[in-house]
């Protein structure tokens, strides 16, 4: 009986020993995968800054004269508008 429960002590500690050398080779191989996921990803992120950087563009088109600021009216809110009649 003493040899039976010797040899089981043994043969579990070897199974779980190979599970767990097996568990890491898989640990190894799913943290590999995604590190090349996140390495494509940064990739990615990398060309789109530089599409997005303001350092690409001219924007001189874009600005706005200070001058004819002036000839645009000022517009009063309308404090007395009523939605009430939309609905009817």
């Amino acid at each position: 009986m003493k040899i039976f429960l010797t040899f089981m002590i043994i043969f579990n500690s070897l199974l779980m020993a190979a599970d767990s050398a097996k568990s890491n080779k898989e640990r190894k191989a799913r943290a590999e995968k995604q590190l090349k996921k996140e390495m494509e990803n940064e990739k990615k992120y990398a060309k789109e800054q530089t599409f997005y950087s303001e350092k690409n563009y001219d924007f001189k088109g874009a600005e706005v004269n200070k001058d004819s600021l002036d000839s645009v009216p000022e517009l009063e809110p309308q404090y007395d508008f009523d939605m009430d009649s939309v609905y009817d």
